[in-house]
């Protein structure tokens, strides 16, 4: 196991222990994290998005802004402004960064605030660079956003157009807890509340002990009990040129293509259903994000080359807040969860 590889153990492990009964969020925001894209977490409240990503922020000891979009956020609100500032009787303006210059930036309930305020996030996304007062800003070489909606409550919400949607390279669906994990959430509240107490109660300047930094390789090996890793943005973003090494091959990359172009009613499938269901299908952006998340699955799993079994793994995922469906398919209630299994089930690989 590379070091990398081990960063990333820990990394899913502390999370899922502040995370309980949320596996799969926990490794799409890693995928996420992994293949430089960005994540829409949609759930009913108290899932644990927020804690979800909050979590990882803290894990990883990365830069981390939260904005909570509302009705009348602007978009300085987001991306910084300049300033007025009058020093030793000379008049100056000086650009204040937003919470968007940080590694990672929570949108929480990003479907809250107008199109307007939402749009501040598009340059962002795509260009890693904020544009203010007619200058160009860079972001952080690692930057992601992670943005939350509700879906049950649309009183005083503006949906999120398709255009911006395909922003986000991975959608997820964020269930309820099992009973089992349930729980296990309310031990695990109930230890961080007495943990919190204590610490309230230290002496002054005292503080926990910090945890072990490891600079190479070799020490992971030769550790009988491998201490906890001090992780920092650099290390992920050695495990992303990594993940971007990853062998697919071609026969692998036409799967993938072909799952795409099926979204768009390219193909000879007169004996499925699914053509009927979609209105629009999956952009280029679709292919590309497959194409990276399926590697992103593979490296997660200790490997070097991508399987068919990662390109499924990815393709709710991927695809779900792409595709429109079409009339007569809500008018039937079919979701896109189905529309998916059933192009999963006509196209095959070679």
């Amino acid at each position: 196991m590379s070091l990398s590889q081990q960063v990333f153990k820990q990394l899913s492990n502390t999370v899922n222990q502040s995370v309980v009964g949320q596996d799969d969020v926990v490794k799409a925001l890693l995928i996420g994290l992994l293949t430089r894209g960005h994540v829409l977490l949609e759930g009913l409240p108290g899932t644990a998005k927020t804690r979800s990503i909050k979590a990882l922020a803290d894990a990883m000891n990365a830069d981390f802004g939260r904005v909570q979009f509302t009705p009348d956020l602007l978009p300085s609100d987001v991306t910084g402004a300049e300033i007025y500032r009058e020093v030793e009787g000379k008049h100056s303006l000086t650009f204040q960064p937003g919470p968007i210059f940080n590694n990672l930036v929570l949108a929480d309930e990003i479907n809250r605030a107008p199109a307007k305020v939402q749009s501040a996030l598009l340059e962002a996304m795509a260009e890693n660079s904020v544009t203010s007062a007619g200058e160009t800003r860079q972001l952080p070489a690692l930057f992601m956003v992670l943005a939350t909606q509700n879906p049950v409550e649309q009183e005083g919400t503006y949906p999120l157009p398709e255009a911006q949607m395909d922003r986000f390279m991975l959608k997820v669906n964020v269930d309820y807890p099992d009973a089992e994990s349930e729980l296990a959430i309310i031990d695990l509240v109930r230890e961080e509340e007495l943990i919190s107490m204590d610490m309230a109660n230290l002496p002054k300047g005292s503080q926990p002990k910090a945890p072990v930094d490891l600079e190479s390789q070799d020490i992971i090996k030769n550790s009988p009990s491998t201490p906890q890793l001090t992780i920092r943005p650099e290390h992920i973003m050695v495990a992303q040129r990594e993940v971007s090494r990853v062998y697919i091959s071609p026969l692998i990359k036409s799967y993938v293509v072909n799952l795409v172009m099926a979204t768009r009613g390219i193909g000879d499938y007169s004996d499925a259903q699914f053509p009927q269901w979609l209105a629009v299908g999956a952009s280029p952006r679709a292919s590309i994000a497959l194409d990276r998340g399926a590697r992103a699955h593979a490296w997660l799993a200790g490997r070097d080359y991508v399987d068919p079994d990662d390109v499924r793994a990815m393709v709710h995922l991927v695809l779900g807040h792409r595709l429109v469906l079409s009339y007569a398919a809500m008018s039937e209630r079919i979701t896109t969860t189905k529309v998916i299994d059933e192009i999963l089930e006509h196209v095959l690989i070679g």
